[in-house]
């Protein structure tokens, strides 16, 4: 088994937390990664599964148990069954960037406005990432992953893996646990091949954050360089040389509410219709048909609210931080929480509980965290 000296996950984690754990094992190929997991399932020893470290809130206390490191990586080409389109199979450990600034260079379309976000391929179907109007379900085809409680290994259609909102079949939200215990071990996507030329950008969103207007043109190449800019300007790329990206990213969701919460909140709040669930099959049995049949149902969809608008709203500010920590938010974005130098995870959490209670004052609702919390409570 490949074991390697432990190190503190500070030193993995773009949050800058964590202590030493029991044991670290790096996982270079797809068999150290299986036989890793299976040994600490077996042991039933407490595991962690880290790959880039970037939607990890780490405790600081010491990790009683086994630190896997993902590191596998790998590109596969293969045809796609349909016509114009070429399929990717990426191994988990792959730096996501990496994957982005590959399928750009070789013409294939559907992923470029997630560049720059931090991470690996495996955990990006967890979270169902997505930026400027692209998720990864829109391009996912599939997952090779291995069961916790059985050890197998099954390839699984992107429509068993209940992906929604930054939320899948493998998520652990705060204080719930995954649905389904696996670790991913390849991802398969499906894209556009679409070449180096100018095309329609399409999405009103990622035309907006790139200045662009409606039946705007311009290469999958030039696409890729405006978002990574974008995102530079918002400390959302990592860079040691900017303490604003010492962050998990958006540390919090944007809220889901009900559209009469939604209401509530101040018109100026930016806000997203949800799409609604279709309504269900009516299913009426023939004996007991009597001519009639049910109106259906028309409630309103929920709503999606900018989490960043109601902190800064309810008057924190960029920059701001608690007296003497070493935690802010970042100083581009509200929604990014950062780490200062050296700061514990405690700080960050005290600064996260007040952005919480001042939200929750201010507008009456609980902003929920978007990273992993490990030894970590808010």
């Amino acid at each position: 088994m490949p074991d390697v000296e432990p190190i503190p996950l500070a030193r993995l984690t773009s949050l800058r937390t964590g202590g030493v754990p029991g044991r670290m094992i790096e996982a270079h190929t797809a068999d150290e990664l299986v036989g890793a997991l299976r040994e600490a399932w077996a042991e039933g020893e407490p595991l962690l599964v880290v790959g880039g470290g970037s939607n990890l809130f780490v405790g600081d206390e010491p990790f009683e148990g086994t630190v896997v490191r993902v590191r596998t990586t790998g590109i596969e080409r293969m045809p796609s069954p349909r016509p114009g389109f070429v399929r990717l199979r990426v191994h988990a450990g792959h730096d996501w960037d990496d994957l982005v600034a590959y399928a750009v260079a070789e013409g294939l379309a559907g992923i470029e406005a997630m560049s720059g976000i931090p991470g690996t391929v495996g955990a990006a179907p967890v979270q169902n990432i997505g930026a400027y109007g692209q998720e990864i379900v829109q391009t996912l085809v599939e997952v090779q992953l291995i069961d916790e409680s059985t050890g197998d290994i099954s390839t699984v259609p992107a429509d068993e893996l209940g992906l929604g909102f930054r939320t899948s079949v493998f998520k652990q939200h705060y204080g719930s646990v995954a649905q389904r215990a696996a670790v991913i071990l390849t991802v398969t996507l499906e894209l556009a091949d679409v070449g180096h030329g100018d095309r329609p950008v399409a999405g009103d969103q990622l035309r907006t954050a790139l200045g662009l207007e409606p039946g705007a043109i311009a290469s999958l190449a030039w696409v890729r360089d405006h978002v990574l800019a974008t995102r530079r300007r918002k400390g959302m790329v990592l860079d040691p040389d900017d303490p604003d990206t010492y962050s998990a990213g958006s540390f919090f969701q944007n809220a889901i509410v009900s559209a009469s919460f939604a209401r509530t909140l101040p018109p100026e709040c930016p806000r997203w219709p949800v799409t609604p669930d279709l309504d269900p099959v009516l299913v009426i049995p023939l004996a007991a048909y009597d001519g009639y049949v049910p109106a259906s149902s028309t409630e309103e969809s929920d709503v999606k609210v900018s989490a960043a608008w109601l902190i800064e709203h309810s008057g924190l500010r960029k920059g701001f931080k608690l007296p003497r920590s070493r935690a802010a938010l970042s100083s581009k974005h509200a929604l990014a929480l950062t780490n200062r130098g050296n700061g514990s995870a405690e700080e960050l959490a005290q600064l996260a509980r007040f952005v919480q209670g001042r939200v929750q004052a201010e507008f009456g609702l609980i902003l929920q965290p978007e990273p992993v919390l490990v030894g970590v409570e808010l």
